[in-house]
């Protein structure tokens, strides 16, 4: 009974991604805390190598429609991996099972999963702010920044935060595209999003690995689920009522922030 509750949080969280393209790491770590009484120290690591495994095949589909600006995607994972390489460091250092680390981890993923809520609700509000289209020969200025340090720089909070709290990758890291660059549609500043969420979600779920902070068996089962909920969730994606999930979201995101930093 236990292996099927895992499976249908894994779909339940597909599909839910699926939909909104809010990252995996802001739903399933708090499920698997609150609702399964999973260590948060396992819950993180277990779900970094869950958001690896499950935004590899939406990056694949990505790069073979060649929707993915591999630049953007180079200079955030300059930032993402070394600063999570660092943070995972600090984790061994320390040990991720430490009393002290693991309040740290919740108050930090309470605090992620507040400022999540709020991208995915700006997101909801002027999701559709960005151009739907870009000439091809407009694209190289589009994915140009104002300075090659500020992707590097954001890229680096995001990697440390995703490494500590496997949330960050997606509405956060989203938000950030967006301010970064402006001109860029939004479907590729997704698809920049997720392809850079795979080595950095992969490079901090091995190297929590390394610590013993992942429950391979556990990780195993939510896969079963959630890549059926993938595949549904992005064919309804398009019928669903984009701005009303969003914002249902933001709220249920908002909520398990405030309980975590309560804890």
């Amino acid at each position: 009974m236990h292996d099927l509750a895992f499976i249908f949080a894994g779909f339940l969280v597909g599909l839910i991604v699926g939909l909104t393209g809010v990252g995996g790491g802001s739903l399933m770590t708090p499920i698997l805390i609150f609702a399964f009484g999973v260590k948060p120290y396992l819950a993180v690591g277990t779900d970094l190598l869950f958001a690896a495994g499950t935004k590899f095949g939406g990056a694949a589909a990505l790069a073979r429609a060649r929707a993915i600006d591999w630049p953007v995607v180079r200079l955030l994972a300059a930032g993402s991996i070394p600063a999570a390489i660092a943070t995972v460091l600090v984790l061994r250092h320390f040990g991720p099972a430490n009393p002290a680390v693991q309040q740290i981890m919740t108050t930090t993923l309470g605090a992620a999963l507040l400022l999540t809520a709020a991208a995915t609700l700006y997101k909801a509000v002027r999701g559709k702010a960005s151009p739907r289209e870009i000439p091809p020969e407009q694209l190289a200025q589009a994915t140009r920044p104002r300075h090659w340090s500020l992707p590097v720089l954001f890229g680096a909070a995001i990697g440390a935060l995703v490494s500590l709290t496997s949330v960050g990758a997606g509405a956060i890291g989203v938000t950030v595209l967006m301010l970064l660059y402006p001109a860029l549609p939004l479907s590729r500043i997704v698809a920049a999003d997720i392809a850079y969420a795979v080595p950095l979600t992969l490079t901090a779920g091995l190297g929590h690995a390394s610590l013993g902070s992942v429950d391979w068996p556990l990780l195993g089962t939510l896969l079963i689920g959630s890549l059926p909920g993938i595949w549904l969730g992005t064919r309804l994606g398009r019928r669903a009522p984009e701005r009303l999930i969003r914002s249902l979201l933001s709220v249920l995101l908002a909520y398990a922030g405030v309980r975590l930093i309560s804890i």
